[in-house]
């Protein structure tokens, strides 16, 4: 029977198998990995950043000229459309009350237009309300144009941390920093230019109030190149465009780029596009569960309370003191003026702690030392009192950044942004009118600046609370 000559395989020595298999994985590791299909998105170009952060800046320098304008000269708007004391207090209010109601709307415009152009909406808004109020000849139309523009002001608010959250992941408390000192440098600019300007414009109340629309309709123009840009925000998807997207989903993809993009240079983009599926697909948060999210939006209510009895009636403090119109004016632009360093410093010392309850007792103290001069010693210590309460008034930075540590994602911000700013707005609405009301009943400044000086009590506890290190996901 012929035998079968072709050899058996021959089998290579344990060590030699071991030796293959070892040269084969380092020649595996040196092979570049494979590269998923579809474009390659390499964020957004340097000038795209550079813009946003320009339109950021310029839309906070007009989310306050609206109010601390007409703060300066209420006296003489009073007087020329005959207001009495309870109805100049219900004109104080109306920012808190138009920030509750029209700020509820912002997320879910921005869910449907995208942010920058609500953002760019809102500039115009407030633009054409600035020109129109001045003009109208009646308490109800001023109220009216009032509205339109603080409409804008309003969406703007809220959307300001949703787009730092969504275009600078890794530059939160620096942006945040930036815009709010921006802020504070319009509110101080209106607040001391506005009486000055309006003696330059012939003494004319309306011109004085009107020419703040120049600087918002200089706020629109980046916002339109904003509102025709497609490119996705950074560690976005490609297909994911920052105009047609929600703004949930836009910024949760923004506050996962980096982690996004990490991944990709290790070869997991495509779980980390699995991670935002399954992040798109989860339920929304309740957010009415969170203690820190009720914390947080009493906080900022009460601190809303204080910043607009301040702008509205701390002129007014001044003058009835025997403080000339002008120098009113300037007090009231040093207490904002305050707002311009600490509101660059404030976001940034409060991202490296754990719990911010330090820096809202420390703010909480500066504003009851400042209350009780204004009650003793108004004139005498004017300047003194300016001072303390403009650090006070640093709350609002605070509430801003801790809005933004108090959630892991972007979507996260967005809700808490929104219930946090309405909610407060809401209940800041009483302060301003009952302040007029009791400066008309009992003839003098007494007792509210009582009712101002009570107030920081509860402002600083709501702010301990909302101050713990815990995240609204961890409670809902």
């Amino acid at each position: 029977m012929p035998h079968d000559e072709t050899p058996a395989p021959t089998q290579a020595p344990p060590q030699t198998q071991t030796l293959n298999r070892s040269s084969a994985g380092s020649s595996a590791a040196r092979l570049p990995a494979p590269r998923l299909p579809g474009p390659v998105d390499a964020g957004p170009a340097p000038w795209l950043l550079r813009l946003i952060a320009v339109g950021l800046v310029l839309a906070a320098l007009n989310l306050r000229p609206a109010i601390t304008s007409l703060g300066a000269l209420l006296e003489e708007v009073r007087e020329g459309l005959h207001m009495s004391g309870s109805v100049a207090g219900v004109l104080t209010s109306v920012p808190p009350l138009c920030f509750a109601l029209f700020g509820v709307m912002a997320p879910r415009l921005a869910r449907r237009f995208g942010a920058g152009t609500v953002v760019c909406a809102g500039m115009a808004a407030i633009a054409a309300g600035l020109v129109i109020r001045p003009y109208v000849g009646s308490t109800a139309g001023f109220l009216a144009a009032s509205a339109l523009a603080l409409m804008g002001i309003a969406v703007s608010n809220i959307l300001m941390p949703v787009i730092v959250k969504r275009w600078f992941p890794d530059r939160v408390g620096t942006m945040t920093g930036l815009y709010s000192m921006a802020l504070a440098l319009g509110t101080a600019l209106a607040a001391a230019v506005t009486v000055p300007l309006t003696g330059a414009l012939g003494g004319n109340w309306q011109s004085g109030l009107a020419v703040w629309a120049v600087l918002a309709a200089l706020a629109v123009l980046p916002w339109i190149v904003l509102v025709r840009d497609r490119t996705p925000a950074p560690g976005q998807p490609a297909a994911t465009r920052p105009g047609r997207g929600s703004g949930a989903a836009s910024a949760s993809g923004a506050a996962e780029g980096s982690g996004a993009a990490s991944a990709s240079a290790s070869g997991s983009a495509s779980a980390s596009g699995a991670a935002d599926a399954r992040s798109s697909e989860a339920p929304a948060l309740r957010i009415t569960r969170s203690r820190t999210a009720w914390g947080l939006a009493c906080f900022f209510g009460l601190q809303a309370t204080a910043a607009y009895i301040t702008m509205g009636w701390m002129p007014q403090i001044f003058r009835d003191a025997g403080v000339p119109a002008g120098t009113a004016g300037v007090l009231l632009a040093v207490t904002m003026a305050m707002g311009v360093p600490l509101a660059f410093v404030i976001p940034r010392v409060a991202g490296r702690l754990r719990q911010q309850g330090p820096i809202v007792v420390v703010l909480g103290l500066c504003g009851l030392i400042g209350y009780t001069g204004l009650y003793l010693a108004p004139a005498a210590g004017a300047w003194a009192w300016a001072l303390l309460l403009g650090v006070a008034n640093c709350a609002f930075p605070l509430a801003l950044t801790m809005i933004g540590m108090r959630s892991r994602t972007g979507a996260g911000v967005v809700r808490l942004s929104a219930f946090a700013q309405s909610t407060g707005y809401l209940l800041s609405i009483p302060g301003p009118l009952l302040v007029g009301v009791l400066y008309q009943h009992s003839g003098g400044w007494g007792l509210p600046i009582a009712l101002m000086a009570g107030l920081m009590i509860p402002q600083m506890v709501a702010g301990v609370l909302a101050g713990r290190d815990r995240t609204i996901e961890d409670e809902c």
